[in-house]
């Protein structure tokens, strides 16, 4: 699929303020930092995006001009290069991921800012093979979250939150081993700092009710397991009235024929052995119709021949990949004696040339004997 946007990546939505985009990088950075991730290249890429991201959403004019015109719009402003308050921020974060060490008190999020639930969601999507190579409509049942307007999304009976009794408005719950003391999210408000004296009679302490709902969206031609589309404002709504984004991800159903390796196709072609030898002319399938294949004279097992633009159409519109048919040569298990008579005459009719073996093995079998003299 296409390249994530600043936003994606922060996983916030585009009209998003400083303080969710703040908020949603300290959570990105937290959960790729080089020190909780050691050794895991793909978490150092994403905390470089995260970075990246942040640097420009953070900052009005580069993140005027990204809306406008993409990242090639921010060249020569400096997008995407650390600024001070990028530093300053990753000082908090590593402050907050060992926090738990020795009991330091870090950062807690306001209870009143806290969702109960991500605002964005996915859901998965099959399908086949033919659906997925030239694009098609599908119709996605689904539900999504929204915030109990009886209790404001606070799981409390007319939205009324006491202190937490377990960890007394902290957040956190603390346990010491030996000299050491370490900090977790509370079990019981799960960071928050605050329980419902009495449930909400209406979502029943949830703090959201579920509705379902049905969309249609278009596959784009092209599309390969794991890809993700993301549908704009169709995910969960939260206290705010905000929406979130729909995120599907595909799963591509495997072809009886047909083979997909990004954008090229792979067919095995059955060939018996003397079409093989002949280098006969067959006609195979393919995406859109039928194709001739013709076969070199004593074509070899597994010898493949490559169709250039017969393969997949590409999900950016990059052009399509190839076909490449691959040759699985089919021998006879058993023959008559009129059959193995003609078989054996063919191969007289080629001489010495039938024999290769002979000049080649002669030579080793002369060079063994001479190590038992």
């Amino acid at each position: 699929m296409e390249e994530l946007s600043y936003y994606e990546i922060l996983e916030v939505s585009r009209d998003a303020d400083k303080a969710t985009i703040k908020k949603a990088y300290r959570k990105m950075a937290k959960k790729y930092h080089p020190d909780k991730n050691a050794g895991d290249k793909e978490a150092e890429h994403m905390f470089k995006l995260a970075n990246e991201a942040h640097q420009c959403l953070s900052d009005d004019q580069q993140r005027s001009v990204y809306d406008r015109y993409g990242k090639e719009g921010l060249q020569g402003m400096g997008g995407g290069r650390a600024s001070s308050g990028g530093f300053d921020d990753l000082g908090a974060i590593f402050e907050e991921m060992f926090s738990g060490f020795g009991g330091g008190g870090g950062r807690r999020q306001n209870p009143a800012d806290m969702e109960k639930y991500p605002l964005d969601m996915n859901v998965d999507m099959y399908i086949s093979f033919q659906e997925a190579i030239f694009g098609c409509e599908k119709e996605i049942d689904y539900t999504y979250k929204k915030a109990c307007k009886a209790c404001k999304g606070t799981g409390a009976k007319d939205g009324k939150l006491d202190t937490c009794s377990q960890c007394k408005g902290q957040g956190q719950v603390y346990m010491k081993q030996g000299f050491m003391t370490f900090s977790q999210t509370c079990p019981v408000c799960n960071g928050t700092g605050s329980s419902a004296k009495e449930k909400c009679d209406v979502c029943h302490g949830k703090g959201y009710e579920e509705v379902k709902e049905k969309i249609t969206i278009s596959v784009p031609k092209g599309i390969d397991s794991g890809n993700r589309l993301r549908v704009s404002d169709k995910g969960n709504i939260g206290k705010s009235g905000h929406r979130g984004d729909l995120y599907i991800t595909f799963e591509v159903k495997a072809d009886k024929h047909f083979i997909r390796n990004d954008n090229d196709v792979y067919i095995e072609i059955p060939v018996f052995f003397t079409q093989a030898v002949k280098g006969d002319t067959l006609t195979i399938p393919s995406l859109t119709g039928e194709l001739e294949l013709k076969l070199h004279v004593g074509t070899k097992d597994k010898q493949r021949y490559t169709f250039r633009g017969e393969g997949i159409e590409d999900v950016h519109g990059h052009g399509k990949g190839n076909l490449i048919a691959i040759v699985d040569i089919q021998y006879p298990k058993k023959m008559n004696e009129e059959q193995l008579e003609l078989l054996n005459k063919l191969q007289d009719s080629f001489g010495i040339e039938s024999k290769p073996h002979e000049g080649v093995l002669d030579s080793v079998i002369d060079k063994m004997k001479s190590w038992f003299k």
